[in-house]
């Protein structure tokens, strides 16, 4: 096991205490005071020491212990501290690396800089107003020359019994001792700031771990100005990113991040769980995109310790983490909740594949809890649907179900629904639209299909529809033939249908050709039961794409899509499918399978054939074409005919069903 000294005194120091410990290694952590000791906490591989140690003392105990290496994470301003390490380590050959803080920038006008706390406390002699004093207790006793410095100071220090005795002996005491611990927001400082009436604000320049931007904002909010105290001399080291980077490699540490999904609700914060927030405040990196990021900054608060990274690609995520091996709590926030429609689903499994990160998930307020709540509509029998970024058939959800909660995809999305539910009969239905949920602009407003027909929304925009009389599902395997509208076009009757679609074997998100669709009887049962798919109804006869548009109409299947034409012509520029049914070929069956297996070379191809003639085309094509072998089945319906007081069975027209698939060779000819 590996051993590090390590010399505490900032908030670095501390986390980096915690990030050895967690790897693995044994780390010695020097405090110099029993409360730096109580701020890290006991820990597995730790040992603390809450001792101030001279130089002697420290080469004493890197001679017993030998570490492998020593870090020195003291403050900034602990210069005798510093080299009294950099001596113990000289004498004992021990590798030394001082951890230094990145100071940051600042710009503002009313900014000094003083070399020191007495030249500090000569400025303020000079000048009138309050003055809120942050730079602790150990060189208070400097700012007891300023003139009435018992009514202009107000000394912020530790909540230390020693402390807070010293400087009362000095003169600070009553409401002019500010006893607290950091770190300090930029509106507790502001607060202060006010609350005191202080036209100054003495910091030293402690870099953005030692919350120098938080203090330099809160003047500026609060319209004083800063007397900064500049370090004694430039330091050289590596920063706690460096210093994490290289302890890593040095060591072979394993990375062991802790990873948090937040779901950040709708876009304010009150739409965010307490432990989201707290997520967000705790992290050193936060990710996501727009307005979802914007919403976990806000929540980070004004005292964010977190960098940034805008990315909402589940690949460029999980590089740009191993990539950078130094963030302990990472938050990658996403809209609504993470379990509902949300990126978190794919990025989980990304994410949960590195065996060694803590990987959770915390919710967040849905835009389907919070519409509903505010509509006063329960929705535990709704259906839900995601438009964002895909093509959906809401017209049939809303003809069979009584509620349908939907998450718009354009702001042009609710108008040409509400145009397609006209077309479809649906009129009786109510449709409840909320835009920017959660923001101050948020408009909810319902009305029904015809109230909406010029409709336009905000992007950010969710849809419910309640419908006062859905339509019952049909149950069975096989509509019956007299609920189509028929027409005088030939149709597959029931039965033959039946079989017909066993053996197509439809999957829910089926791309399906009905070529020569006739009626529409076999589109309406594709689109049926791949209700998450397309359904493409190829026919050229203009009557009987008109009884097509009436059966579409009538069983409000919207997804499927009538193209009027000859095949193979007519499936030009159509998306490959996955299944199809041929029931009628014009003569050109062979060029139909060419086609359809050049656009899927693994499509699922069923054909009903009446004449002997097409059956032993059929067969042939079969035989020449990357095709599995063909299965062919001859079905014979006989239907009882009343003749009298007898019923005779009377036989149909023989149909010969031929199934197979592709087998995935692409060697058709155009």
């Amino acid at each position: 096991m590996y051993k590090v000294f390590l010399f505490a005194g900032t908030t670095e120091g501390r986390e980096l205490a915690e990030f050895l410990s967690r790897a693995g290694v044994e780390v010695f952590v020097f405090t110099a005071t029993e409360y730096g000791k109580s701020l890290i906490g006991e820990a597995e591989h730790m040992v603390l020491s809450p001792e101030r140690l001279s130089a002697e003392e420290m080469e004493e105990q890197i001679r017993i212990q030998k570490p492998d290496l020593v870090v020195d994470a003291t403050h900034p301003y602990a210069e005798l501290v510093t080299e009294n390490i950099r001596s113990a380590c000289i004498h004992t050959h021990t590798e030394l690396i001082r951890l230094v803080r990145d100071e940051g920038t600042w710009d503002g006008g009313d900014i000094t800089c003083v070399s020191s706390a007495k030249e500090a406390a000569e400025f303020l002699s000079r000048t009138e107003g309050n003055v809120l004093l942050t730079t602790g207790s150990k060189d208070l006793a400097e700012f007891t020359a300023v003139p009435e410095f018992e009514e202009r100071i107000y000394a912020r220090v530790l909540s230390l019994p020693d402390v807070v005795k010293s400087c009362d002996e000095m003169g600070f005491r009553g409401n002019h001792l500010i006893c607290m611990q950091g770190p300090f927001s930029k509106d507790l400082n502001t607060a202060m700031l006010r609350q005191y009436g202080c036209k100054w604000m003495v910091t030293k320049a402690s870099g953005m771990e030692g919350g120098f931007p938080e203090k330099l904002e809160a003047a500026k909010e609060a319209g004083a100005k800063l007397l900064i105290i500049g370090r004694p001399k430039k330091e050289t080291g590596l920063t706690f990113k460096e210093c994490r980077k290289m302890l890593k490699e040095r060591f072979q540490l394993p990375y062991r991040p802790e990873i948090t999904l937040a779901g950040v609700g709708m876009g304010s914060i009150e739409t965010m769980t307490g432990e989201a927030v707290r997520a967000c405040q705790n992290a050193d990196l936060l990710i996501g995109a727009g307005r979802v990021l914007e919403t976990a900054k806000k929540a980070a608060g004004n005292a964010r310790k977190a960098e940034i990274y805008e990315e909402y690609k589940s690949e460029e995520i999980l590089a740009y983490i191993k990539a950078h091996p130094f963030y302990d709590h990472i938050v990658i926030a996403v809209s609504g909740d993470p379990g509902f429609y949300s990126g978190a689903k794919k990025l989980y499994g990304l994410l949960s594949s590195e065996k060694e990160w803590n990987v959770r998930a915390v919710s967040g307020i849905s835009s389907l809890s919070y519409f509903m709540a505010k509509l006063r509509i329960s929705w535990e029998d709704a259906v839900m649907v995601s438009c964002h970024g895909q093509k959906r058939h809401l017209v049939r959800k809303i003809a069979e179900n009584g509620k349908v909660f939907a998450i718009l995809g354009t702001g042009t999305q609710a108008g040409e629904l509400a145009k397609e539910l006209l077309q479809y009969g649906l009129w009786e239905v109510t449709l409840h639209i909320g835009e920017r949920l959660s923001y101050p602009g948020e408009k909810i407003r319902s009305g029904t299909p015809k109230e909406f027909l010029c409709c336009r929304t905000d992007a950010l925009s969710v849809l419910c529809v309640e419908n006062p009389k859905p339509r019952n599902c049909f149950a069975l395997h096989s509509l019956q033939d007299d609920l189509f509208v028929r027409g005088k076009v030939p149709m597959t009757k029931e039965e033959v249908r039946s079989i017909t679609l066993s053996k197509l074997q439809l999957l829910k998100d089926a791309v399906c050709y009905d070529i020569g669709a006739g009626t529409g009887s076999v589109s309406i049962e594709m689109a049926e039961k791949a209700d998450e798919g397309r359904v493409y109804a190829v026919e050229k006869k203009p009557e009987a794409a008109d009884l097509i548009r009436q059966n579409r109409r009538k069983f409000c299947m919207d997804s499927i899509h009538i193209v009027e034409g000859t095949a193979p012509e007519a499936l030009k520029g159509l998306e490959p499918p996955t299944h199809v049914f041929i029931g009628g070929t014009s003569g050109g069956l062979t060029e139909i399978l060419h086609a359809v297996l050049k656009k899927n070379p693994r499509v699922r191809i069923v054909m009903n054939c009446i004449t002997l003639e097409t059956l032993t085309e059929a067969v042939k094509a079969f035989q020449t074409l990357p095709v599995t072998e063909p299965d062919i089945v001859n079905v014979t319906v006989s239907r009882a005919k009343k003749a009298g007081s007898y019923h005779l069975m009377m036989g149909e027209n023989p149909v010969y069903i031929l199934s197979c698939t592709g087998t995935g060779e692409v060697r058709c000819e155009d």
